[in-house]
């Protein structure tokens, strides 16, 4: 059963962050993950709030290794397990130019600082004092106050590398691009292990025609400027034109770089359509690509609208799995 959850981006009060828990609870939402986005609402202090106000919706923060220490990150999400009796998840990502860029925090050796947050939060989740040493961070003596904690922890992948330390290390593994999901996969599936991560499909899901508009926002095309080459390829996109995309993007800014983002890049890129006909594209990439969560974008300033579509996607997914059924 394809599970659903939300990642919000915090552009609204922290009050409306917690009020979007409840009603993303009372709607059937599995998941709600809140981004580090650095200057926006605090996500811990937000993620808190929202423990107290539900009772079994899970929570997490999307973060990265280089805002925060991974052992401060470890601190703050065994303390949010604690608060939410045991719903605490972890979702990392390597850190994006919009997070770092307004702090210069250059972003070096993503994938090693993913591999060392994750062993910095699972030794120090396993209780014990811990001295360790790493290339970018280390420990001497550092212990939880809380205790012993099982928290899984997702890793959003999109190159190659990130993805195999994803697939050989993470208890989910988030993909974002419909059409590269199966390079993806196979990518996350090469590494040797007893068991496989969750299988996690992250999708800005248009299912009504000004969904689909948003498509050539400045927001998605800082998506597309970070992307790999192998996902902006499995967009239909040539050489010539990655490289004209990101050039339009770094000397003439988002808004002429968002000219360029046709109709059949948003189309590769995501889910669109009607209602039925979303369902029908999520049930039957559910089934290829054995799917256990969907996760889709809550990013409006306003609650209700938020709270609108979290409802409307809950349908979307309960017809998608009555097609996989």
């Amino acid at each position: 059963m394809l599970e659903l959850g939300a990642v919000v981006i915090p552009v609204m009060p922290a009050r409306d962050l917690v009020a979007l828990a409840v009603g993303a609870e009372n709607a059937g939402v599995d998941h709600l993950l809140v981004a580090d986005e650095g200057l926006m609402p605090d996500v811990y202090v937000a993620l808190g709030a929202a423990a107290a106000a539900t009772d079994r919706i899970r929570l997490g923060p999307v973060t990265n290794g280089y805002t925060r220490h991974p052992a401060v990150t470890a601190a703050a999400v065994a303390t949010l397990d604690e608060a939410s009796d045991g719903r605490a998840i972890a979702a990392l990502v390597a850190g994006g130019s919009a997070v770092l860029d307004p702090m210069r925090i250059p972003r070096r050796s993503p994938v090693e600082i993913v591999d060392e947050t994750i062993e910095v939060m699972r030794r120090l989740w396993s209780g014990e004092s811990v001295t360790w040493t790493g290339r970018h961070h280390r420990l001497d003596g550092a212990r939880l106050s809380t205790g012993r904690r099982e928290i899984p922890v997702w890793v959003a992948a999109r190159g190659p590398r990130m993805l195999a330390l994803a697939g050989r290390r993470a208890d989910g593994v988030v993909m974002e691009v419909k059409s590269d999901l199966p390079q993806a996969i196979e990518l996350a599936s090469a590494a040797e292990r007893s068991d496989r991560p969750r299988r996690i499909y992250l999708d800005r899901l248009a299912y009504r025609p000004e969904l689909e508009t948003e498509g050539a926002s400045s927001v998605f095309v800082q998506v597309l400027v970070d992307s790999p080459d192998r996902q902006l390829r499995a967009l239909g996109l040539s050489s010539a034109e990655i490289e004209q995309l990101r050039s339009t993007y770094h000397d003439a800014g988002s808004a002429a770089a968002a000219a360029l983002v046709t109709t059949s890049i948003i189309h590769a890129h995501q889910i669109v359509g009607q209602p039925d006909e979303c369902s029908r594209i999520l049930g039957r990439l559910t089934q290829e690509h054995e799917l256990d969560v969907f996760l889709v974008y809550a990013k409006n300033r306003d609650l209700n609208e938020n709270l609108t579509m979290l409802r409307e996607v809950r349908s979307i997914v309960d017809d998608a799995n009555s097609l996989v059924l």
